[in-house]
């Protein structure tokens, strides 16, 4: 994937993570001692993001920030990162937002998320960005930013003709219109089920993806962690098979495979094949502790590939 710089837009989300590792979650009333913890950038559009950027994309983020060492800190890493910060706000009266993660020992996680900063980001940001938005291939969006800023943002995608990519997650009440502005829609499971009332059983995703489908995004990509993730479009449902990898952290998997996807479709790829790469993204990214760590460039992703994954 040698082609020409693509660029793409993310409405973005920053979270400040606190991650705590612990040999199994606490119930209800329980403390259980931890084994190790972090604290370092997280927030799903900053992570889509820096995926993308770390593939070669030229990369705008739209988001807010407080006026805090938390946010001076993400505006730090995103120069560092390559990605093109001229959309960022920095807000005084709300501190940046914040992320409080549990790991269990198997790599899965629990998340709290504390917006902040987050929240001043406005349908006003995304008309500030309206010429870069027109000129991009590729407008990416996420729950963890205010609905009204997302709508907006795809909006004006649409009204330039620029593909979008929603990643609906955390997953909110939204309107069909909101959704219909989707070209691809990348929901996982309890997602997808959050927003149709479908569960997928008996590993069958078509009927919640048929559910969504139904809802107004032209194409649903359903990602369903190792066995890969489930399409369906125009042409119909098939399934993407899952990369074999060793799990060590599932924190940050679905932001690695939503940058991807966005880089792989603005290049020209197909659909089947852009989920194929992302599905490479996302289990590169389960094998490093960490999110940031996990998101993997192109030289390290053929690596991976070429080593079969190392399972």
């Amino acid at each position: 994937m040698q082609q020409k710089q693509p660029s793409i837009v993310v409405v973005g989300s920053y979270m400040h993570a606190f991650v705590v590792r612990a040999t199994r979650f606490p119930g209800a009333g329980e403390t259980v001692f931890g084994t190790d913890s972090e604290i370092g950038p997280g927030g799903k559009g900053q992570n889509q993001a820096i995926a993308a950027a770390r593939l070669g994309a030229a990369v705008n983020i739209l988001a807010c920030v407080g006026e805090d060492a938390f946010g001076a800190a993400a505006c730090d890493l995103w120069r560092h990162e390559g990605l093109r910060t001229a959309y960022v706000r920095t807000v005084a009266d709300q501190s940046t937002g914040m992320a409080f993660i549990i790991l269990d020992a198997q790599g899965q996680n629990r998340i709290i998320v504390v917006p902040g900063a987050n929240n001043a980001l406005g349908a006003g940001d995304a008309d500030a960005a309206e010429d870069t938005i027109a000129g991009a291939r590729v407008v990416v969006a996420q729950f963890e930013s205010p609905v009204a800023v997302v709508e907006r943002a795809l909006t004006l995608a649409r009204r330039h003709r620029v593909r979008t990519v929603l990643n609906p997650a955390p997953a909110r009440e939204v309107s069909d219109a909101l959704l219909a502005l989707a070209d691809v829609i990348t929901p996982n499971e309890s997602e997808a089920r959050a927003l149709t009332g479908v569960a997928v059983e008996n590993n069958n995703p078509e009927p919640a993806a048929r559910a969504l489908q139904a809802r107004g995004p032209s194409a649903v990509v359903l990602t369903m962690g190792d066995a890969g993730a489930y399409i369906l479009d125009a042409a119909g449902g098939r399934h993407v098979p899952g990369v074999p990898a060793p799990v060590l952290d599932t924190t940050g998997a679905g932001d690695a495979f939503t940058g991807a996807l966005a880089v792989a479709l603005a290049r020209g790829s197909s659909l089947d094949d852009a989920v194929a790469f992302a599905n490479l993204a996302g289990a590169f990214c389960v094998t490093r502790p960490g999110v940031v760590p996990g998101l993997g460039t192109e030289e390290e992703l053929r690596a991976f590939r070429e080593a079969g994954s190392a399972v």
